[in-house]
């Protein structure tokens, strides 16, 4: 697992996020690779339900903020928590909303893994 405060100082060159909406891959300009997503289990799932602003805004120029933070959704059946990353540029920011439900047992945290 990697920090997300590695990617401060950073430039990304690209950023993908996959049609499934649980995985998005982070480049660097030095060929540095991240990948933010989460390894599913039984009884839980976990993606990404909302991005405000638009990924162009962190390519190219250092990253100045990245940061987590999370919150539960008490009005869930059983388990859940919203998760949300936001990034920060000279450019403009990013913020990725991810959702997580369980059934109680089972994680609902966000990978950040460097490849």
């Amino acid at each position: 697992m990697a920090e997300l405060k590695e990617l401060i100082g950073k430039t990304l060159i690209s950023i993908e996020q996959n049609k499934d909406g649980d995985e998005v891959l982070f480049t660097t300009n030095t060929g540095e690779k991240y990948k933010m997503l989460h390894y599913q289990d039984c009884c839980e799932c976990v993606m990404i339900e909302d991005v405000v602003g638009d990924y162009e805004d962190l390519l190219n120029t250092p990253i100045l903020v990245a940061e987590e933070r999370s919150q539960e959704d008490e009005n869930a059946c059983e388990s859940a928590t919203w998760t949300f990353y936001e990034f920060r540029t000279i450019k403009g920011s990013v913020t990725i909303r991810w959702y997580g439900e369980s059934n109680g047992y089972y994680s609902e945290e966000v990978d950040f893994c460097k490849l």
